[in-house]
């Protein structure tokens, strides 16, 4: 996946100074709720990328029980707590066809090798 242009990068800048003005606003000099907002905001944006928890948790699930508990690289048995879920293309998010189910070992192999 290509790298923001720097015209990308000063839009995105622009858009996080006008939340962040949005959210001071919202908060009208209440810390505690511009922290409770900020936070709100930053977890619906990470699950707009990862999904929520029990989706993942699912999706775990159904990818243990149709990689027969194995490890979808090294095929060895899947410890019962610990498995990853790892996904082809991170852009195309935690389905079923972009995952695959890893022990932790080649789960690091295979995040290691993505970043050479």
């Amino acid at each position: 996946m290509p790298a923001l242009s720097e015209e990308d990068r000063d839009r995105a800048r622009a858009l996080l100074d006008d939340l962040r003005e949005r959210i001071a606003a919202t908060a009208a000099g209440d810390e505690a709720l511009r922290f409770q907002i900020k936070r709100y905001i930053a977890k619906r944006l990470e699950f707009d990328e990862r999904g929520t928890p029990t989706h993942r948790r699912r999706l775990k699930e159904q990818k243990r029980l149709s990689q027969h508990g194995l490890c979808a690289s090294c095929e060895e048995e899947l410890p019962e707590a610990g498995a990853e879920l790892h996904r082809a293309r991170a852009i195309d998010g935690y389905t079923v066809e972009n995952t695959s189910l890893l022990c932790p070992r080649c789960h690091a192999n295979a995040e290691a090798l993505a970043k050479l």
